[in-house]
């Protein structure tokens, strides 16, 4: 594994500087005590922390999907291999703690090879997937290294795990009920009631794929507004829910990419 991480670390590309200007705030070195999953672990004293800006494929007892399992797994091992026997930087976001009280960092590891930002090398080697965080250098530099991993077919990106679900398939978005998801298709509508924007891929909203905006929110897609995606077809991220349909709730204009 160490020689793994090894070969890893060396074949990052040069021009890849890792930023540190990521939103965060230092709260010096520790050691790491075991991983949970591919986005969280525990540190020597004791902390949780769980990875900013990413999302990975998380375990779930009982799951029957081997391909997602195999993810799951993966993603795990991956960051395990990163750090292990590794000293680590630890930057809190601003949002501190999150609801489990883990604290949301971004996580730089200290090698023979340079500083190294963890959650960039989980995107690049197709492990995890890019979360609708606030604009920042680190969040630019992460969707580059997902769109690398993407168009090597790495990972999540490549067979037999589809990072990307079609719209035209609600029951194989439900597949990933409560997780976090990408959608893509054709907007065929957009329409408004009780207060939220309804941005519907399908003729039949009640069990078609339907992304919601909360009317209020609106003002924060002035580069695009939700009702000039008709006719577009878009890739959405975010939770999957249920709502006779599957649902993807909407509350920050990074969640809705226009592929054309």
């Amino acid at each position: 594994m160490a020689c793994a991480l090894a070969a890893a670390l060396m074949a990052i590309d040069a021009h890849a500087q890792t930023p540190r200007d990521c939103d965060g705030r230092s709260v010096g070195s520790a050691a790491v005590a075991r991983v949970i999953d591919g986005r969280s672990f525990v540190l020597a004293d004791g902390r949780d922390v769980r990875l900013a800006a990413v999302e990975t494929v998380l375990p779930v007892p009982g799951d029957e999907d081997e391909a997602r399992v195999a993810a799951a797994l993966a993603a795990k091992a991956a960051l395990e291999t990163l750090l292990r026997d590794h000293e680590i930087d630890v930057s809190v976001t601003g949002a501190g703690a999150d609801r489990y009280g883990r604290l949301t960092a971004y996580v730089f590891v200290r090698t023979p090879f340079g500083e190294v930002l963890v959650q960039r090398e989980l995107v690049a080697a197709g492990h995890a997937l890019v979360s609708p965080v606030a604009a920042s250098p680190c969040r630019r530099f992460l969707q580059a290294a997902e769109r690398e991993a993407r168009a090597r077919g790495s990972g999540l990106w490549g067979a037999p795990y589809s990072a990307v679900k079609q719209a035209a398939d609600p029951a194989d978005i439900l597949a990933d009920q409560g997780r976090f998801g990408l959608v893509q298709g054709k907007v065929a509508s957009v329409r408004e009631s009780a207060g939220v924007v309804y941005i519907n891929f399908g003729q039949r909203w009640s069990n078609q794929f339907t992304a919601t905006l909360l009317k209020r929110n609106e003002g924060a897609f002035a580069a695009v507004s939700p009702k000039a995606l008709a006719g577009h077809t878009v890739e959405v991220r975010g939770w999957i829910e249920e709502r006779g349909g599957p649902v993807v709730e909407v509350t920050r204009p990074e969640q809705i990419e226009i592929i054309y």
